[in-house]
């Protein structure tokens, strides 16, 4: 069965709540909220709805919405020439050219957009994730890629926003798009911080910045 085991943490799951579009189950260990796997996009029809997005990089809003994530990072990292990745990047990838503006060194990932896997084989003092891991169909497999690529004190900055509740959950504009399919709480990050070693900051309510400990 595809929707017994969370995408993220392979533990057990429950039903969470359906609305038009598709049922939804919740991870009764992690929290991660993931849509029904049966019903998801096939690659192509999800190319075509991220080719409607208008991620223009000379947009003033857009990049005033980046800065909510840039801005965090920038003073968590408290200095330049970093190596940083931006992972999922889009067809627009404004938050590297933000950061790289900053002095900070960045390369891009993106399965659509920006396939070259070479720069996967590589350490980065930080990895970037903005409004992209709520459309992890494996989040699992995403999250150990981190984990594999982030240098021993480095850190993760994730923009995606978060559920609080069942009901909150069930009037929440966010799942109706068809490509956003695992959906984060506080909870999730704070199960992902304390089981592989991370300090937690939430600078906003669509913003985490996870600090790696050094051991």
């Amino acid at each position: 069965m595809p929707n017994q085991h969370c995408p993220l943490c392979n533990q057990g799951t429950q039903y969470f709540c359906q609305d038009k579009l598709r049922s939804y189950w919740q991870c009764q260990n992690c929290a991660l909220v993931f849509a029904d796997r049966t019903t998801l996009l096939s690659a192509a029809d999800e190319l075509k709805h991220y080719q409607l997005h208008n991620n223009d990089l000379q947009d003033l809003g857009y990049r005033n919405f980046l800065q909510r994530l840039a801005q965090p990072l920038q003073q968590h990292l408290a200095q330049t020439n970093l190596s940083g990745l931006d992972y999922g990047c889009g067809p627009g990838p404004l938050l590297a050219k933000i950061l790289q503006q900053q002095g900070q060194k960045m390369a891009v990932w993106d399965p659509f957009f920006a396939a070259d896997k070479t720069v996967l084989n590589q350490q980065y003092d930080f990895i970037t994730c903005s409004e992209a891991i709520e459309h992890f169909v494996q989040p699992a497999v995403e999250w150990q890629k981190w984990q594999q690529m982030l240098a021993p004190a480095g850190v993760i900055a994730i923009m995606t926003k978060r559920y609080t509740s069942l009901d909150f959950f069930q009037n929440w504009h966010y799942k109706a798009d068809p490509t956003h399919i695992s959906f984060f709480s506080e909870h999730t990050f704070h199960f992902l911080a304390k089981r592989d070693g991370y300090k937690l900051h939430f600078p906003a309510n669509d913003v985490v910045i996870m600090q790696r400990i050094k051991h």
